[in-house]
């Protein structure tokens, strides 16, 4: 029970921690940050391909010693691909109509920091091409997607450190993937608070809604562990399902955005140092 709680602690920390950060962070919007924000997910994603390749399914392999079911890894990888992909899919259709340039000949990923954080919006809205009404609305139905979107990223947390419960701070894997989602976490958290601030809501309460949409994450973190810490066939269908969905966040939205964000060799840079520094993290 110490463990679960323990784990409580460092999930609210990357999850509500995160987002909280986002949202403060939004309110302090600045439109010259787009290479900061581009390099922060381009490292994020380096540190998180290093902890699923070298981590979570290399352990899953090997979960009980021996060699284990490739083929009950790949499905348990294309599931926990699948199921952050629709959630995105999901959050994109509730928000993108509202702004007339996403079309075919723009792309759907985030290519400034006001698209990220959907502050576009906001100039949709203020142009009166918006109502503030849906602006408030857009805010409400990112901050339930996003929360939804967070179990399943709460599960990698604590399907990683499942398979150390016995030394559960020793488990470099698991902390570090712990970090990187509250990295993650903070551009999630800008995109719920922003509309919420722009269509009325005081900031002080928008962060704090922003901050509870990152709650989930400790219920997915929870679930995680505890399947996870079932059976070594429990083990590797956890792990495999937060490779799938962590491989899902970082080709299909970290490093996208990052490189669309900023048209330059650095943000590849930065995912190789990534990669590097989440390599010692867990080896060292």
């Amino acid at each position: 029970m110490d463990l679960i709680w323990l784990l409580v602690g460092i999930t609210a920390i990357a999850g509500i921690g995160g987002t909280g950060t986002g949202g403060a962070v939004a309110c302090l919007f600045r439109k010259d940050s787009d290479k900061t924000v581009s390099l922060l997910l381009s490292f994020a994603a380096g540190v998180m391909t290093a902890v699923v390749c070298f981590d979570l399914l290399t352990e899953a392999l090997h979960a009980d010693g021996l060699a284990a079911n490739v083929w009950l890894v790949v499905f348990g990888v294309i599931v926990g691909f699948a199921v952050i992909a629709a959630l995105n899919v999901w959050i994109d259709k509730a928000t993108n109509h509202e702004i007339a340039h996403i079309d075919e000949d723009h792309p759907r990923t985030a290519d400034s920091l006001e698209e990220l954080i959907h502050a576009d919006h906001l100039h949709e809205h203020r142009e009166g091409r918006q109502p503030r009404s849906g602006l408030f609305l857009a805010g409400l139905v990112m901050a339930a997607a996003i929360a939804l979107h967070n179990v399943p990223e709460g599960m990698v947390i604590g399907a990683s450190f499942a398979k150390t419960a016995d030394q559960f701070l020793a488990n470099r894997g698991g902390l570090t993937m712990a970090f990187v989602i509250g990295l993650h976490n903070i551009p999630e958290g800008m995109a719920v608070a922003v509309p919420l601030i722009s269509g009325g809501m005081s900031k002080w309460r928008s962060v704090a809604i922003t901050a509870l949409s990152g709650a989930p994450t400790i219920l997915g973190a929870v679930m995680g562990f505890l399947i996870g810490t079932i059976s070594p066939t429990s083990l590797v269908i956890s792990l495999s399902f937060a490779s799938g969905a962590m491989l899902y966040v970082v080709f299909g939205e970290l490093l996208p955005e990052s490189i669309l964000m900023w048209k330059s060799k650095l943000p590849a840079a930065v995912v190789v140092l990534g990669m590097l520094t989440g390599l010692i993290i867990i080896y060292l």
